[in-house]
């Protein structure tokens, strides 16, 4: 049975790779389908899409490489930053219509408010000796959402630390003299605006809040609600037994599986795409349900 993955990050937001890219590696790891999944961004799925879209056409020409493997399908896809009970906790959206006009103008506000935040946190490094702006950083790192991440990188590479976790240990972690909390939207907000563009909204890696069993019960209880359609049950560090809680806590709520990788490339050294640490493995046939419930959605929409 083929595998797919379905948490995935290019160079539009955190990860190392380009769209195309990803495809790819996608392509040469055998891969059935993998969702594109930046974060609060959906500027990459038009490379990808049309990366893919190019190499089915060309599909069957002597020259091609890899002619006998399938070309991956490419899933629209984001990854909502959001705060529940001042606890980050990531939303997934899956075959989202991206180019929907309403989503994508609510999408404009959080880059806005990224924006807003990173210069105010560009001037507290200036303060504290550090000459960077948010021009240089955008200059670094062109065409990505930038995160604290890539702080770190900038400051690496100039040579102000001498490691990643340093970045965070003195400067931008959360108690950190420059850092400044970004506004996020609520998990709920982030379940009705893939529900709005048609997607399919799952709650992403449950086990990495560190939240006690019942209060993860009432988080997935209360997005339910709100319309919530999956959870991510199999995940690159889960224990066997992390995965059969998780299974159980998505039976309970009739909640859809989903897994995935959470593929960064170099930004997560050893995390592979598709099999995550080694042992990953989503098997195909989760599709078959996430594509139904995209389609209820975007029916809901009509």
């Amino acid at each position: 049975m083929q595998a797919i993955d379905l948490h995935v990050h290019s160079n539009r937001s955190d990860g190392t790779l380009s769209p195309a890219q990803l495809v790819d590696y996608a392509r040469e790891k055998g891969l059935k389908a993998f969702a594109l999944t930046d974060h609060d961004t959906i500027d990459g799925l038009d490379e990808a899409i049309s990366h893919a879209e190019a190499l089915k056409g060309a599909a069957g020409k002597p020259a091609q490489p890899y002619e006998d493997q399938i070309i991956p399908e490419v899933i629209p896809g984001i990854e909502f930053s959001t705060e529940y009970q001042k606890q980050d906790v990531h939303i997934l959206g899956l075959y989202i219509d991206y180019k929907d006009q309403a989503f994508c103008r609510q999408l404009r506000e959080f880059v806005d408010s990224r924006i807003t935040r990173n210069r105010k946190m560009c001037l507290l490094l200036q303060k504290a000796g550090i000459p960077v702006t948010y021009e240089d950083l955008q200059a670094e790192f062109p065409d990505s959402v930038l995160t604290r991440a890539h702080y770190a990188k900038y400051l690496l590479n100039r040579g102000y630390i001498k490691s990643m976790p340093e970045a965070f240990d003195r400067y931008i972690g959360d108690h950190c003299p420059c850092f400044i909390p970004r506004e996020k939207v609520t998990p709920v907000q982030a379940v009705e605006l893939i529900l709005s563009a048609g997607g399919v909204p799952i709650l992403a890696h449950p086990i990495l809040y560190h939240m006690s069993a019942l209060r993860l019960d009432t988080l997935a209880r209360e997005l339910k609600e709100a319309g919530l359609a999956g959870l991510e049950a199999i995940y690159s560090t889960y224990t066997p037994a992390e995965e059969r809680d998780m299974r159980r806590l998505a039976a309970k709520y009739d909640l859809l599986v989903s897994g995935g990788s959470d593929f960064h490339g170099a930004t997560k050294p050893g995390l592979e795409l598709g099999t995550g640490y080694g042992k990953l493995f989503v098997p195909c046939s989760l599709l078959d349900d996430i594509k139904k419930a995209a389609c209820r959605s975007s029916l809901m929409q009509e």
